[in-house]
């Protein structure tokens, strides 16, 4: 494990201590949580990233219309 320590604005930092305190977790707790969201959001977008590279964009296309057809 590695500790990070981090400079935030105080009413920034009041503010995730009172969301942690409401979810009952510690603030650790909390900003491991957030930074396992954002790194999943990153890699997802890489993902996509990587997808549309080697994608067919007119193929793309059709399959969003086929599901925008199905109500999806």
């Amino acid at each position: 494990m590695t500790t990070l320590s981090i400079r935030l604005p105080e009413d920034m930092a009041e503010k995730l201590k009172r969301i942690a305190k409401f979810r009952d977790i510690s603030l650790n707790k909390l900003m491991f949580e957030l930074s396992v969201q954002v790194l999943a959001e990153e890699e997802a977008k890489q993902r996509f990233i990587a997808a549309k590279l080697r994608g067919n964009p007119k193929r793309a296309l059709q399959l969003l219309d086929e599901l925008d057809a199905l109500g999806v």
